[in-house]
């Protein structure tokens, strides 16, 4: 049950899923395995406090965020890993300072819609740290949810898409070569990074691509390497790097069918029309 009244539609079967549909083929030519994503409700602990993001951050906020009414927090966490990321949020470690603040299990144990699926991420890579560890690349397509003002562009729920390679010694120059491939068989061949910034991520990037009909570069992603203080308190080998990148399922299907307002692609007032009148839209897989 959510706190306040709102309502989340159901998309249909669109151009999107069409799309949808071909981006997870793209990942697994590329040799990614698809990550569980069917659990949308979140503990704030892997929506946030795993992923390094301070208790204080303004994401958090209930103006950002849609938090559970019932049940409003989760009884099941891995109490050592809990510990474990307590200690480098107040104290910090691995040459990190930490935040210097009192973290608080209240907190970290409310109930909220996943506001991206790098939650997921977040599970997956500390059960990979349970094991002898052995490289992996992972990606998921879903449903995340955000407490946003509606317009031609943003909605309150959309799908984001997400990459990762978590393997030995991997460097930023790997991150730009995986992009240059992954963006590759979308047909978006010319690409530009900007630095940016990100609680989980250093160094991270911003992705942008020239975009030949509006002729100008538009913004497609984010990406980036997770931090130590995410990664060691899982467990995971010192040697060991993750790099990932994620985008929303909506802005490429927008702009691959040159649509221009998002909710022609969600809602009661899609135009079933635009479905039967396009062709697939193929993306080159290599």
């Amino acid at each position: 049950m959510l706190k306040g009244n709102v309502v989340f539609g159901v998309y249909s079967d669109s151009a999107q899923n069409r799309v949808r549909a071909q981006l997870k083929q793209i990942f697994l030519c590329m040799g990614f395995e698809e990550m569980p994503t069917n659990n949308f409700v979140e503990s704030s602990f892997w929506n946030f406090d795993a992923l390094f993001q301070p208790q204080q951050h303004p994401a958090r906020d209930s103006h950002d965020t849609f938090f559970l009414d019932a049940p409003s927090t989760t009884k099941r966490l891995p109490e050592d890993y809990v510990e474990r990321v307590k200690q480098i949020h107040e104290t910090g470690g691995y040459e990190s300072r930490g935040y210097v603040y009192d973290w608080k299990r209240e907190e970290a144990n409310k109930n909220l819609l996943r506001t991206h699926t790098t939650a997921v991420s977040s599970r997956m890579l500390y059960q990979l740290a349970q094991k002898p560890f052995a490289p992996k690349k992972y990606f998921s397509i879903d449903r995340v949810f955000r407490n946003e003002a509606v317009d031609r562009t943003h909605l309150a729920e959309f799908h984001q898409i997400e990459g990762l390679v978590c393997d030995r010694g991997l460097t930023l120059c790997d991150l730009i070569g995986v992009l240059h491939d992954f963006f590759s068989h979308l047909g978006m061949t010319k690409l530009k990074f900007k630095p940016a910034y990100n609680p989980y991520t250093e160094p991270s990037m911003e992705i942008f691509s020239y975009h030949e009909g509006f002729k100008k570069w538009v913004e497609v992603g984010n990406s980036g390497m997770f931090r130590p203080e995410m990664l060691r308190p899982m467990g995971l080998p010192e040697d060991v790097q993750v790099i990932a990148w994620g985008l929303s399922l909506e802005r490429p299907t927008m702009i691959l069918y040159g649509i221009d307002n998002i909710r022609d692609l969600f809602g009661p007032k899609v135009d079933l029309g635009l479905i039967k009148k396009n062709s697939i839209c193929r993306l080159g897989i290599n």
